[in-house]
């Protein structure tokens, strides 16, 4: 079969005036040139030698980083428009991407676009996308980056109106809970891009291609693992989809294994054409017991795959940030240090992990700061790909592992600050099985440090740092009882000193006045202001959290857990003294559909913010998969908690 040369992509990441970065993957190796066309401006066209990397997955699988140095800088607040295009060899033939993918194109334009804005007036931003994911009652659940490409489609005579960027806040794939459906996919598409076989330390198996073909235990990948007493731990990190009997009960008995299948997972969730060279049948391989679990994931995932033309145009037209949280590596990554023992100690797990972060590297952290990752770096990694397995790609995990040059900052207007919220973490003094603090002090410190001689700042972090009361003391319970393990007990307030560290951090006389905090992970979405009680000139602060793009919180719980928390909570509940927050006033907005007691707002979709000129918001939006827009509005009423 020949495979289009187009794979995914091109996927817009840090856009500057004087430097742009993109993102592709194509089947064959090319040379690339790009045309830009600025409105009323002069057009540049750049034949690209030396800014462009190209990393070889398989045979017929490439991934390009474009990072392109302009001599002529772009002008801001202008559609500019552009050509990419690839020939194969010195004598080939140029050809449009949009030739093959015409999909990409909005009506009644004949390039891709952008705008490189000189103020963030407006930002997308969310998390949490999962494929299969589906409402019991059998309702479509919809896909978040779907309802960003029709708000980009709405405006589409104007793009100047478009927002800043896209900020995909973590769990882009969920390495942990995989549909079976997606699971032979990734099988199929793997055959045919010609996957290298990668030897898998700690099991039976001769080596990936044995997983990918004949033995792909699709709902019992827990059984690769030899019934030994000192791999009964990794079988509860991994595989036993860490049942949490108070928020969800997830089964992570399809856990990507192979570096082939994560970047294959990567290929299935940003493009539809993968998908012309896969299927979802159902194999004889699939346990017969598991046979009605697979259709009713087959229903969802088809829901999802009719929707990508969408997500593949949107994500040609915006700029589109990134960052890891726990799913793109492994449910509940890094959540103690007897996690970290357990995780890290063992090959087969070490190399599961080791895997997700290398496609982790390639497919995201890549493209939102090519300057942290060396030459040096990327060379490994790109003979870890072509020999998986081998020694290079054993160091590279290592490299990986140990590396804290995830964080990084885009120079927008407010800045936008992405902070690592899962590899620098304050290890439990007291007990090794406790959470530790998603930050440990010397980052915190520097993160300090950055914030200093900003006005106003774009601060995201995965798990929102002022989060739903009620539900962190929940979490606080369960790890009290030695379950943390149970809830998904991470959250800022659960480790006293990274706590402490971050709430002086708010305290300091150099700190932006207003404080922006983008959020995702809990799949439900709010809006809190949050003032200093002690200080007479509190910065402005604001926690803004949206999720899922395609993932809810369990309907009637998070109902019951909205109603109790605005009792049990309120202004005047002798509780709030009993918090870490006591010396914070915290205003939570109401969605202005919601009814009384309200203030939660469960539903996939993606976060609209509005800001005006000192970079404060004027508008908090939730724009549902659904089609319906929820404005978080602000109470006259003192509804402090």
């Amino acid at each position: 079969m020949s495979i289009n040369t187009l794979l995914a992509g091109p996927v817009l990441r840090r856009m500057q005036s004087e430097r742009i970065t993109l993102w592709l993957a194509t089947s064959q190796p090319v040379q690339w040139r790009l045309a830009l066309f600025p409105d009323k401006h002069d057009s540049q066209v750049h034949e690209i030698r030396g800014h462009c990397r190209a990393l070889k997955v398989a045979e017929h699988y490439y991934i390009h980083l474009i990072d392109l140095p302009l001599n002529m800088p772009l002008p801001a607040d202008t559609w500019v428009g552009y050509e990419l295009s690839y020939k194969h060899g010195a004598d080939g033939e140029w050809i449009n991407l949009t030739q093959e993918a015409p999909h990409l194109l909005y009506p009644g334009r004949s390039t891709l676009g952008f705008v490189i804005q000189s103020q963030v007036r407006s930002v997308l931003h969310g998390s949490c996308r999962k494929p299969h994911y589906a409402r019991k009652e059998g309702s479509s659940a919809g896909d978040g980056l779907v309802r960003a490409d029709q708000h980009l489609l709405e405006l589409a005579a104007t793009p100047t109106e478009w927002p800043a960027l896209l900020m995909m806040g973590g769990d882009q794939i969920y390495t942990d809970d995989v549909a079976g459906p997606m699971l032979v996919a990734i099988h199929r598409l793997l055959d045919e891009l010609n996957s290298p076989a990668e030897p898998l330390p700690g099991t039976q198996l001769l080596s990936s291609h044995t997983l990918h073909r004949d033995q792909p235990h699709y709902y019992t990948r827990d059984q690769l693992l030899p019934k030994t007493r000192a791999n009964k731990d990794i079988r509860t990190v991994l595989f036993t989809g860490v049942k949490k009997p108070v928020f969800t009960t997830d089964s992570a008995r399809n856990h990507l294994i192979s570096l082939s299948e994560v970047m294959a997972m990567y290929l299935l969730v940003w493009s539809p054409i993968p998908w012309r060279y896969t299927d979802m049948t159902i194999p004889p391989e699939v346990p017969t017991e598991f046979a009605e679990r697979y259709e009713a994931q087959l229903e969802a995932m088809e829901e999802f795959v009719a929707e990508l033309d969408c997500v593949h145009r949107l994500m040609a037209h915006i700029p589109v940030a990134m960052m890891f949280d726990d799913h793109d590596i492994t449910d509940d990554w890094n959540l103690s240090a007897e996690w970290e023992e357990t995780a890290y100690g063992e090959p087969f797990s070490r190399r599961i992990i080791g895997n997700a972060l290398v496609a982790y590297l390639v497919c995201q952290a890549w493209g939102n700061a090519p300057e942290n990752f060396s030459d040096d770096m990327m060379k490994r990694c790109d003979e870890a790909l072509q020999l998986p397995g081998e020694e290079a790609h054993e160091d590279l995990i290592s490299e990986l592992i140990a590396f804290r040059g995830w964080q990084y900052k885009w120079d927008t207007k407010p800045a936008l600050m992405v902070i690592d919220t899962r590899t620098n973490r304050w290890r439990s003094e007291f007990n090794p099985a406790h959470p530790s603090g998603l930050m440990d002090w010397e980052s915190l410190s520097e993160l300090q440090q950055r914030l200093l001689g900003h006005d106003a700042v774009l601060l995201v972090s995965p798990a929102p740092m002022f989060g739903v009361k009620l539900i962190e003391t929940i979490q606080k319970v369960f790890t009290w009882f030695g379950k943390p393990l149970m809830v998904d007990a991470e959250n800022w307030m659960a480790h006293r000193g990274a706590a402490n560290t971050l709430l002086n951090l708010f305290r300091h006389g150099k700190t932006p006045q207003n404080f922006v905090i983008l959020s995702g992970d809990v799949h439900y979405s709010f809006a809190y202001e949050v003032e200093l009680r002690s200080k007479k000139n509190s910065p402005n602060i604001w926690q803004i959290t949206s999720s899922g793009f395609r993932n809810e919180f369990p309907r009637k719980l998070l109902d019951i857990l909205d109603r109790l928390n605005r009792w049990l909570y309120a202004p005047w509940s002798p509780l709030n003294w009993f918090t870490k927050r006591r010396k914070m006033r915290i205003v939570p907005r109401k969605p202005d559909h919601g009814s009384r007691g309200e203030r939660l707002v469960n539903g996939s979709g993606i976060g609209l913010l509005t800001l005006d000129a000192a970079g404060a918001p004027l508008k908090i939006t939730q724009l549902l998969a659904d089609g319906d827009t929820i404005e978080f509005r602000k109470r006259m009423e003192d509804e402090a908690h």
